[in-house]
């Protein structure tokens, strides 16, 4: 084993990236990079060098998220679960299913394909055989030359070749055709995330239904809602969810590169906050295409902020709340 063992964590995010991509599960993926890590400890000995320590982990880890997803359903999101409805009436029933969780890692230390930790791509991503998401996702995202996939997954050059053609054609049925989304650290997706956390704050029905676009889509985790068009939607919010000003408080951050933010939630004016969820927003320049709420306290925690949102702060901006600085994340003191 080269001497560059001691410096292996370095790669440690980037491999979290990749089997959250492959599993859909940020705390999955994990557990699957701790024994990522145990495997290449074993196996030191046997390392070659003709390849690069890099290339010899991700090895590791495509062939233990497959060992991982034998025999197992894929996750989803509640729009995989059929067509998203339009009668907000319809009785809410927990699905008995695994749920894509939402990626809180720091995209800037996943510099390839970032795009990829999109919520919809990773959800689309799991449609796909398990091999067949290998293969696409070493391609596309590490650029993988198709020798060293076939080496990967112990298969040749044409089944690989033909593995990532089946899968372009299925993420092409199965993911929306690119449109002008919002970075979520431009200006753009601050306003529309900054106009989103004040009209539930606010209990603003009138303003949430100017901010959302026509073919807007609502989905809750766990609860299985998926609903479609602002004609669905918005009758939903204003009688299950913004009943009265005071009872949500919200913060802004990012989660799978996308604008977010963290919830806290009462039942009565009166009542002290508590952690409620994470919602995960895409945003065009002006307007919200999606909302998917978690409804996961633990989330909040996940996120880095504290069970109390008083304690929310900004080092950014002499200790005014994230909110308040306008910056995309906040620290939790």
């Amino acid at each position: 084993m080269p001497e560059t063992w001691d410096g292996l964590e370095e790669y440690r995010p980037e491999l979290v990236a990749l089997c959250y991509r492959m599993t859909g599960s940020a705390h999955e993926a994990e557990d699957l990079v701790q024994e990522t890590y145990l495997r290449a400890w074993r196996s030191r000995a046997s390392f070659e060098e003709r390849a690069s320590v890099r290339t010899w982990l991700y090895r590791i880890a495509t062939n233990v998220c497959l060992t991982a997803l034998q025999g197992r359903g894929r996750r989803v999101l509640p729009a995989g679960l059929g067509a998203p409805g339009e009668d907000p009436d319809v009785p809410l029933a927990a699905a008995e299913v695994l749920w894509v969780t939402p990626w809180l890692g720091d995209p800037a230390h996943v510099a390839e394909q970032r795009r990829m930790l999109r919520l919809a791509l990773v959800a689309s991503a799991q449609y796909l055989p398990p091999r067949q998401r290998a293969a696409f996702l070493l391609r596309e995202v590490l650029a993988m030359p198709a020798t060293e996939i076939a080496q990967v997954l112990d298969t040749s050059v044409p089944a690989v070749k033909s593995a990532l053609q089946r899968a372009r054609a299925r993420l092409d049925e199965l993911t929306p055709a690119p449109e002008n989304f919002a970075e979520p650290d431009s200006p753009a997706a601050r306003d529309v995330l900054n106009s989103y956390m004040a009209a539930f704050e606010a209990a603003d029905v009138a303003a949430l239904t100017r901010l959302l676009r026509d073919d807007a889509t609502l989905e809750v985790i766990p609860s299985g809602l998926s609903l479609s068009g602002k004609r669905a939607c918005v009758p939903f919010l204003a009688e299950h969810v913004l009943t009265a000003p005071g009872l949500y408080r919200m913060f802004p951050t990012v989660a799978n590169d996308q604008p977010a933010a963290v919830a806290y939630h009462r039942e009565r004016t009166d009542a002290p906050f508590r952690p409620f969820g994470l919602a995960v927003l895409t945003t065009d320049t002006t307007h919200l295409a999606s909302i998917t709420t978690f409804l996961d306290p633990e989330l909040v925690g996940t996120a880095g902020f504290p069970d109390d949102p008083d304690q929310v702060w900004s080092p950014h901006d002499g200790g005014r709340t994230a909110r308040d600085s306008g910056h995309p994340a906040a620290s939790a003191r």
